[in-house]
């Protein structure tokens, strides 16, 4: 008999590649998607159009409790991925009232409905390194301290300790994966890599001239997605449920991402660094640029600076790679060079 999987935001990176990882192993592997969604399937399906016809999708919202109770109730899923959440930390400081809302209530709402319905179930909590936030060491590992500096970061933060209250109150097995960035061409262009690499390709195609964006000496612990969601998948073998950080153990600053990435696309550009002027004053300077019809410009703006920075994140995931057997496969230069050429050829 199959097992049944049951994934909220399958629609998005991370959901298509689980989904690609659980349909090998020989999963049934249910979705749930937005009613929108499923009526303008080419678009807001197109990480997983490809493989839409093996997946049983079911239209909800996880802020609406009852709808999934019902849709546990008719899966009853042996393993249950909670993926979907408002993730960009940005967008998190200028609506914190609908990231909080979304991903607490929205974790609680899909941690009940398991419990009453499938609690047998084991349940994957998708957490953040924005968790760690301004951290005191590094690398952090799953005994470090968080200090989140963002909504999203505090939203991630109470559903890891919900999901470790269910766990320790109701005897179930649930376990969060502590993911540092994970990458690829399928994630969203509002995050910063793929805004990178996105806009290369059409500076390249000489549709755009312009790339804008904000602190460049920000620094990650960078990896591929599709390397990721096999440490999901294999926290919920394990005998005992434990939580973990999923990271590479490597450091990279935005400038350096960038910085590879037009050397990749063979670009030369010139940078400019408006932080210092108002939000009014850049908008009139890049307007100038795109008057003067700049080549190739690399634009900081103030508008894109967090109010509160997170300046180092760097992973240790010893534990992951001694219970799950896990490492990343593809390093950073793979990363880029993937997403660079992706974006090319689109």
């Amino acid at each position: 008999m199959k097992k049944k999987a049951l994934i909220t935001g399958i629609t998005g990176q991370d959901g298509s590649y689980l989904s690609e990882l659980l349909l090998e192993k020989g999963y049934e592997v249910h979705g749930v998607v937005r009613r929108s969604a499923l009526e303008d399937q080419k678009y807001k399906l197109s990480r997983i159009n490809h493989i839409k016809d093996n997946l049983f999708l079911h239209p909800g919202d996880i802020q609406n409790y009852s709808r999934m109770i019902d849709i546990v109730d008719n899966i009853r899923p042996d393993e249950l991925y909670h993926l979907a959440a408002q993730s960009f930390v940005q967008e998190s400081f200028e609506d914190s009232f609908s990231t909080i809302k979304t991903n607490i209530e929205g974790t609680h709402n899909v941690l009940s409905a398991l419990k009453k319905r499938s609690p047998n179930g084991r349940f994957y909590f998708a957490g953040s390194s924005e968790m760690f936030g301004n951290a005191s060491v590094a690398p952090q590992s799953e005994n470090t301290r968080f200090n989140p500096r963002s909504p999203y970061g505090i939203s991630k933060l109470t559903g890891f300790e919900l999901a470790k209250n269910y766990r320790e109150s109701y005897n179930m097995f649930t376990s969060t994966g502590i993911l540092f960035n994970h990458e690829s061409p399928r994630r969203g262009s509002e995050f910063v890599t793929r805004k990178i690499t996105k806009k290369i390709g059409e500076i390249k195609r000489k549709e755009d001239n312009i790339l804008i964006l904000g602190n460049l000496d920000a620094k990650r612990d960078w990896g591929f997605a599709g390397d990721y969601v096999n440490a999901m998948w294999q926290m919920l073998q394990q005998k005992e449920p434990k939580d973990y950080v999923v990271s590479t153990g490597e450091n990279h600053s935005i400038r350096e991402f960038l910085d590879k990435a037009l050397n990749m696309a063979n670009l030369d550009c010139e940078f400019f660094d408006l932080h210092g002027l108002k939000e009014e004053e850049a908008d009139k300077y890049i307007n100038n640029l795109r008057k003067k019809k700049q080549t190739c410009a690399v634009v900081q703006h103030p508008k894109y600076y967090r109010p509160a920075e997170v300046h180092q994140l760097l992973g240790d995931s010893t534990l992951a790679q001694r219970d799950l057997n896990w490492k990343p496969n593809i390093d950073f230069d793979g990363l880029v060079k993937m997403m660079v050429d992706s974006d090319l050829q689109k």
